[in-house]
């Protein structure tokens, strides 16, 4: 971790996240979501995978390798997009931005090296490079309603990105070149900064102390995975895998392009939407009033006696004051207001399906009632 010693100093917690270092909590964790949620919280994201594509024919390559359109992107804009095998199974899901003169990819750690194998698979006599930039640029992310004004007194960005998917560059004289992404991560307003390595320790001290002038504080994972589950946001690597295609996890409208031509495992998704759907989707669920257990990845789901689904992501969630859940749960029962159980027999945990991924806040409040 680029800024372990910056992190201990602030009473970090540390745990892991597949081979990647990163920080549990600073002992707050319940003060650190509600930062999150109510005011603004600065994140360390440098475990995140980042790889840079470079050569003239990177956005014609990338544009047929990935669900989204990424031909279409001005420079200042970004997507996101599944990156797929031939039989339609995911491989990560990423974050693609248009730099002027290359393309910059923000994706799940530990995922490197699959997703620079796949991308090098397809190249054969194009002009495309694969540059691996964590090492170069470091991540971090500054999220909740008061995002915007905790950047913009922080004095680290000339103009701040005002829609989502966009992003704008500084030239810092001290820190060098800034680049900020307008990139929710909690379901509200959150603005990603990719910021050189060397700067960085500076640039985080910096923001650190801009976010506590508005009210906000330094916060870790385990507060953005409760904000990131109540959102209903899925996560490669805990609600998606290389078993998920992107429909089943309701990419279709946040992820995926219709209208562009062809691309790695296209034929397969186009065939599915067109001619049935799929056998399963993810779900946002809702446990009892009193289930006191909060369910673990794997833990299957039942109708009626009978196996339908199981869940991927859980939290205890202050907002709804009940457990919640991600999960998928086969397409006969996955209609919102279905009763299934984690378990079978009488010892199984009553839960509700409420919805489908990437809902606002208040569906899922409305309907756990």
């Amino acid at each position: 971790m680029q800024l372990h010693s910056f992190h201990e100093r602030l009473g970090a917690r540390f745990t892991s996240l597949g081979d990647a270092e990163i920080v549990a909590d600073y002992g707050e964790a319940s003060a650190e979501y509600t930062a999150l949620k109510t005011g603004v919280g600065l994140l360390d994201l440098g475990f995140r995978g980042r790889l840079c594509l470079t050569g003239e024919d990177r956005i014609r390559f990338l544009h047929g390798q990935v669900t989204n359109d990424v031909q279409g992107l001005k420079p200042g804009q970004g997507c996101y997009a599944a990156l797929t095998n031939a039989k339609a199974r995911m491989l990560a899901d990423l974050n693609i931005w248009r730099l002027q003169d290359e393309l910059l990819l923000d994706f799940e750690p530990g995922l490197v090296p699959v997703v620079t194998q796949r991308l090098e698979k397809y190249i054969i006599a194009d002009d495309v490079q694969i540059v691996e930039v964590a090492p170069h640029f470091g991540m971090l992310s500054v999220q909740g309603p008061q995002a915007a004004q905790a950047v913009a007194n922080s004095g680290l960005a000339e103009t701040i990105p005002g829609a989502s998917w966009t992003f704008s560059k500084t030239t810092h004289a001290e820190f060098g070149e800034l680049y900020w992404m307008n990139r929710p991560r909690c379901g509200q307003a959150g603005f990603d900064l990719f910021a050189p390595t060397g700067a960085l320790e500076k640039v985080a001290e910096r923001l650190l102390a801009s976010v506590g002038e508005a009210h906000g504080r330094i916060c870790g994972w385990t507060a953005l995975e409760m904000a990131r589950i109540e959102a209903g946001i899925p996560r490669f690597g805990a609600d998606i895998d290389e078993t998920n295609i992107p429909l089943e996890a309701g990419l279709e409208n946040v992820g995926i392009s219709f209208k562009k031509g062809c691309y790695i495992g296209q034929e397969i998704i186009s065939r599915i939407r067109t001619y049935s759907e799929v056998a399963r989707a993810l779900r946002r669920l809702v446990l009892a009033d009193d289930a006191q257990l909060l369910p673990a990845k794997g833990d299957k789901l039942f109708y009626a006696g009978k196996e339908v689904g199981y869940i991927t992501s859980a939290a205890a969630s202050p907002m709804v004051k009940r457990k919640i859940a991600l999960g998928y749960v086969r397409k006969e029962v996955n209609e919102p207001g279905t009763e299934l159980s984690v378990g079978a027999g009488e010892g199984g945990l009553a839960v509700k399906v409420v919805g489908v991924p990437f809902e606002p806040f208040e569906v899922l409040q409305m309907s756990a009632r």
